[in-house]
């Protein structure tokens, strides 16, 4: 999934390019993201490294000593092993993007409402399984939109719907019933996502790393990266679960730099002890609690509805793999390019997560 979002990206303006309209600048930054890791995760990230080869993906293994020529200004203490990506990574504006995907679907002849969904009708068929059990199917007949500038909600007739409410996907969800049905059935099952807020943080160091600074992400867990030219950079750190910050409002909590981001980010970067921060944000993650990866597929019961949800930090790397993914399962009713059935939302009902190490 990632290095097709690396191909789609590196070539944007073939899939959203639009004749006699400026070509499409996302703004990319061709930087490797560099992975550190102590004694303790080391395997792991030998392990990692060895499927990504395998994969096709270009990437390198540095001991201590190669990894302190390369960038003599990292603290290179209790690092056992670190990973660098030699192409294809790298960060780039979403905004552009969004607005590229926006652009080019008008352009193709989509309508664009926007507005909130407020319910889902729908039409239930109750069957029995073997054992005598009853079970409930569902079609979804219409979405209903709350929109700006209309008094009342606004049925929409629909074939399909697609749930990419990212960190409000559970909601919708619940809206067809899914996770409210009777014990020991299917439809108890619910959907895992739920918001998680996160802090950014832009910060300025005069005689931090320069043009040649990549994604570092720490084993403490830790990680920045350059913004732009003249000393800027962002970064953060995901807290424990234990320690989650409340979701119901987007505050940021400056002390929590100061007193955890901070001292990690000096550990490594020294020179990173003079830092002053500028600004900072918070957004949400689409947090899938079950096992912290993608949602991608039909849902077994409700028969028109798909998810693209529930991705944890991945959705922007994976989002143009995920679109061609949904894509072909409504066009052709299967996956067609990339397998991705390991992803569906059965993995829930019947135990089998899909587990990824090394997590940011």
């Amino acid at each position: 999934m990632s290095l097709f979002g690396a191909h789609f990206l590196c070539n944007i303006n073939e899939y959203l390019g639009i004749i006699n309209e400026d070509p499409i600048d996302i703004q990319f930054n061709p930087s490797g993201y560099l992975f550190l890791s102590s004694e303790k995760g080391a395997e792991i990230l030998e392990d990692n490294y060895r499927v990504q080869r395998e994969q096709g993906a270009k990437v390198a293994l540095l001991s201590p000593e190669q990894l302190k020529k390369k960038f003599p200004w990292i603290n290179t203490q209790d690092v056992a092993l670190a990973s660098y990506g030699l192409e294809n990574e790298g960060w780039f504006d979403p905004w552009l993007l969004l607005s590229a995907l926006r652009r080019k679907a008008l352009s193709m002849g989509v309508i664009h409402c926007h507005g909130e969904v407020a319910g889902l009708n729908y039409d239930t068929k109750e069957m029995v399984t073997a054992g005598g059990d009853p079970v409930n199917f569902k079609v979804i007949k219409q979405v209903i939109v709350q929109t700006q500038n209309s008094l009342e909600n606004q049925p929409v007739d629909c074939m399909a719907v697609i749930n990419a409410a990212g960190a409000w996907s559970s909601k919708v969800a619940e809206m067809v019933g899914i996770g409210c049905g009777n014990p020991g059935s299917f439809e108890v099952v619910k959907l895992p996502v739920e918001p998680r807020k996160r802090y950014i943080y832009m910060f300025h160091c005069p005689d931090g790393p320069g043009l040649d600074c990549p994604m570092l992400i720490d084993s403490s867990g830790v990680y920045f990266r350059r913004e732009g030219l003249g000393g800027n950079y962002i970064g953060g750190l995901s807290p424990p679960e234990e320690e989650e910050p409340d979701h119901s409002n987007l505050d940021v909590d400056h002390d929590y730099f100061q007193q955890k981001v901070w001292p990690l980010l000096a550990h490594r970067v020294p020179v990173f002890e003079s830092l002053k921060v500028k600004s900072a944000w918070a957004g949400y993650y689409d947090y899938n609690t079950y096992d912290q990866n993608g949602i991608i597929g039909i849902h077994p019961l409700v028969q028109n509805l798909y998810f693209a949800c529930g991705f944890s930090g991945h959705g922007l790397q994976q989002a143009p793999a995920v679109g061609r993914a949904v894509a072909e399962l409504l066009n052709y009713g299967q996956f067609t390019t990339l397998d991705l059935r390991s992803f569906d939302f059965q993995r829930f009902i019947f135990q089998q997560p899909v587990l990824e190490r090394n997590i940011v």
